[in-house]
């Protein structure tokens, strides 16, 4: 019998391809619900990795940074809460505290309410990883006594190392928020607290990444108030990778009312103030560990000695005493401004010897009370420090609180 037409399809015809496809398009199926599967697995067991690394991270964090400041035997370290920061790339300690081992010292060397550790992200534009560093509500306590295990300076201790140790990239930037430093003692009779307030500073580009040519490349920028009353102003340049000290700075206090430093006073030069504004300016400029510069010390309207305040003191030899500092502020001050000052030159060498021209002094001295008064300004021109920006109405203007324009 022959095959009727249209019944049969010998085999590779179109009409026979259906079957096999269909067939393929099956086995396909498994074959990504697979490979969709291990994907999920893997990206699970990730998952589970990044959860428990994120979980003991702070634990592993908080264990490096207590080795780290525990570094110099003379101070032991403590720290709060360690928090990572994985999107910004950063982490923050909270609470450290670094206390003095030895001797009796009730406050700590160092303390912060936060140090917060982050990529500076700023930075990628110069193609630098870098990293800076920020704290806040940091506090600084020297303590002076008559005893070595009770004086606090932080002396000899790694801090620049320990710091860069706590960063895993090259510290660029630091920034303080709201600090204070304090001077204090207590041994004497009644306890010295002198200290500056509401410290605002930052360093920038201290490992030049914006591949400056000068030698002065980072720059550091601070201001504070002394006794929280009178302003204080803090700047600077100065080579990071300089193998001896170089930099200029330049330091000014205007407007600090006297009285608020009597404790001080009386504790180091026994003597205190009636009454009197205070300004100081210092200079320095450093280069290869050779240091030149100048102190102003200038006081206003002064008062040191009163006669009717004074005899009521049981210590006759004091009594003298401020009399005879009273006398020559007298004598020796500027009558048109009311201005009793001087400047002091100094000088150093690489050896840390350090000398104070004394002549220079008297005659500084001689020329503030009878010829012209200084101001408490910068002395040098503006070339002499190069590449510290001062404001002009700032930095110069001589009037203070307590002095009429």
């Amino acid at each position: 019998m022959k095959p009727r037409h249209g019944t049969a399809h010998p085999p590779g015809a179109a009409g026979g391809d259906s079957k096999p496809e269909a067939i393929t398009s099956a086995k396909a199926r498994p074959k990504r619900f697979r490979r969709l599967r291990r994907l999920g697995v893997v990206l699970l067991i990730l998952g589970v990795i990044l959860g428990v690394g994120r979980a003991i991270l702070p634990t592993v964090v908080r264990d490096y940074v207590n080795r780290t400041i525990d570094r110099n035997p003379l101070y032991t370290g403590s720290i709060g809460l360690v928090e990572i920061h994985l999107l910004r790339g950063a982490y923050s300690i909270r609470d450290v505290r670094l206390n003095k081992t030895t001797g009796n010292v009730p406050v700590p060397l160092f303390s912060a309410k936060r140090i917060d550790f982050a990529i500076q992200w700023n930075a990628l534009i110069h193609r630098r990883v870098v990293a800076r560093v920020l704290m806040e509500q940091p506090e600084l306590n020297f303590v002076d006594a008559p005893g070595e295990g009770e004086t606090q300076t932080g002396a000899g201790g790694p801090w620049l190392k320990m710091i860069q140790d706590l960063s895993p990239f090259t510290i660029n930037r630091a920034v303080i928020r709201d600090g204070m430093v304090h001077f204090r003692t207590y041994q004497e009779k009644k306890p010295v607290d002198v200290y500056l307030s509401q410290v605002e500073g930052t360093i920038d580009n201290l490992s030049n990444i914006q591949s400056e040519t000068t030698p002065l490349v980072a720059t550091v920028a601070a201001t504070a108030l002394v006794m929280d009353q009178a302003k204080l102003e803090f700047k600077m340049t100065l080579d990071p990778f300089a193998y001896r000290p170089t930099f200029h700075f330049v330091l000014r206090i205007l407007g600090l009312d006297v009285t608020k430093i009597n404790d001080l006073a009386l504790t180091y030069g026994k003597f205190d103030f009636k009454r009197g504004w205070f300004d100081l300016v210092i200079e320095t400029d450093a280069k290869e560990g050779q240091l030149t510069g100048y102190v102003k010390p200038l006081f206003r309207d002064l008062k040191v000695f009163s006669l009717q305040q004074d005899i009521k003191e049981d210590n006759v030899l004091q009594f003298f005493w401020q009399a005879m500092v009273g006398a020559v502020t007298k004598v020796f001050k500027n009558q048109p401004r009311d201005q009793f000052g001087t400047l002091i030159p100094f000088s150093s060498d690489a050896s840390g010897s350090t000398s104070t021209d004394i002549l220079a002094t008297l005659g500084n001295l001689l020329r503030n009370a009878f010829v012209r008064a200084y101001l408490p300004r910068l002395e040098s021109t503006p070339q002499t420090y190069e590449g510290l920006q001062f404001g002009a109405p700032d930095i110069t203007d001589p009037i203070s609180p307590g002095e009429s324009p």
